[in-house]
């Protein structure tokens, strides 16, 4: 065999072996955004993804590698709402605004899939780990909307309480699904509840 067809057939095989791969982390996103990881098994897994449960394993050997790979492929696909495009809003309300208007477009997309982790969190140990990165995220949002408030004492905690209930994806979930409100009417639900808290005194 020349060493021509022996290339061929090693990036033949490697690039089998990457379509599999990515079949398979694709089938993991979609059982657990439909059933939740807790009711996701690697039987069902390998079924969705059309091959054998030894398969997945080879793959992913064990539930950190296998949710690393289903993390950054949602992440890629659905990256959250860059902070940076509103840190140079001098307002606190408008910037407040601003971010809200995009985190809550971001989670009317990524819905299903919050909803299953934050009711699968609980009870798989691995879907706490993860979210932890979501919630450092929603942190950070947070310090960049008390930014240049100058605040402190009862009004800085009280205000930094309803940045942080604005931002959580159950707030939005409750006013948009529970209570029926369109995200621009949440937003400014929203805005008042944070201006208030900084008013306060």
């Amino acid at each position: 065999m020349s060493d021509q067809k022996r290339t061929y057939r090693k990036t033949r095989r490697a690039d089998l072996e990457e379509e599999t791969r990515r079949r398979i982390t694709e089938s993991a996103v979609a059982l657990h955004e439909e059933l939740g990881p807790a009711r996701t098994s690697i039987s069902a897994i390998a079924e969705h993804a059309g091959v054998r449960r030894s398969t997945v394993y080879r793959h992913f050997p064990d539930d950190e590698s296998l949710f690393a790979a289903c993390s950054s492929h949602y992440r890629a696909a659905h990256p959250p709402p860059d902070p940076c495009a509103w840190a140079g809003i001098e307002d606190p309300a408008r910037r407040t605004a601003t971010a809200l208007g995009e985190l809550y477009a971001f989670y009317r997309q990524t819905e299903g899939m919050y909803t299953s982790l934050l009711r699968d969190e609980a009870l798989v140990p691995i879907v706490h780990r993860r979210l932890g990165d979501f919630y450092g995220y929603l942190r950070a949002v947070q310090d960049g909307l008390m930014a240049g408030r100058g605040l402190r004492g009862h009004a800085g905690r009280r205000t930094r309480a309803a940045l942080g209930h604005a931002l959580a994806f159950p707030t939005w979930r409750s006013l948009a699904r529970e209570h029926g409100l369109a995200d621009g009417e949440a937003v400014g639900l929203m805005v008042v509840l944070v201006e208030g808290a900084a008013a306060a005194r």
